[in-house]
């Protein structure tokens, strides 16, 4: 059920070109969160809220992790740290299927990588590996906590200034091939997710994808960002709001 509150601001500070981490005091949200799932943010006075997976989860607070792109959240990296946010959460269906008996892959790509963490904290780091694609090393992001929950972090940059020169399919093949996995998670640009999608297919691993979509309302009610999916042989258009959004890659009409 999602939930308004209030979060008091604890920490809001630059951690790389163009990103913020912002840690928040919210109780109410961080008592049901779920990996996977996302906060609405009530930026100034802008009409639309502003939509932000949650990174990961601790004791009554939660952290975001968000690019600035535009005035909403341009406006939200000049808040200072004591003052409030007026947030919903936690919107939407998570990722689920997480175990302790489990190995996960998972797979980011530029902001597409924060959600990823609270999944491989929660899982464990003798279980979890992880692929974290950028642009170029200045816009690394969380590798320290993706090191410190997995048991083996790939980077791949595509100037190739850190890590593997290339996209994430390229160490995320080498690790399917080393490995057997459970499960592959996955969070970024369209087109990374369907290499992705197809690659899991190809090693026949089940693949769970969290979709980037511009939403209105968060709650399902405004139908903005509507995604195809395929189910029971059918097609339909369903909500990555309230529907996802994570959905099953089998699942997604490309």
């Amino acid at each position: 059920m999602a939930l308004q509150e209030i979060a008091r601001l604890l920490s809001n500070s630059l951690i790389a070109q163009g990103i913020y981490r912002a840690e928040l005091d919210s109780p109410l949200v961080a008592a049901q969160a779920q990996p996977g799932q996302f906060v609405h943010v009530l930026c100034g006075e802008k009409t639309l809220r502003r939509p932000i997976s949650i990174c990961r989860v601790d004791d009554g607070r939660i952290t975001l992790v968000y690019a600035v792109r535009g005035e909403g959240t341009a406006w939200l990296s000049q808040q200072a740290v004591g003052g409030t946010l007026d947030i919903l959460g936690a919107l939407g269906n998570g990722f689920g299927g997480l175990g302790d008996n489990k190995r996960l892959l998972v797979v980011g790509g530029g902001i597409g990588v924060p959600p990823l963490l609270d999944c491989a904290l929660r899982c464990g780091a003798a279980v979890t590996d992880a692929v974290l694609g950028f642009r170029t090393a200045e816009q690394v992001i969380l590798e320290d906590e993706f090191a410190a929950a997995c048991q083996c972090v790939a980077i791949a940059t595509e100037d190739g200034s850190r890590g593997t020169r290339g996209f994430v399919t390229t160490p995320m093949e080498r690790l399917l091939e080393e490995n057997r996995y459970d499960a592959v998670f996955a969070c970024g640009p369209m087109p990374m997710l369907r290499a992705v999608a197809e690659l899991a297919a190809k090693k026949t691993v089940p693949c769970r994808l969290s979709l980037e979509e511009r939403m209105g309302c968060g709650v399902g009610a405004c139908l903005v960002c509507s995604a195809k999916i395929k189910r029971a042989g059918t097609e339909d258009y369903l909500r990555v709001c309230k529907d996802g959004p994570v959905f099953n890659g089998e699942e997604l009409c490309w």
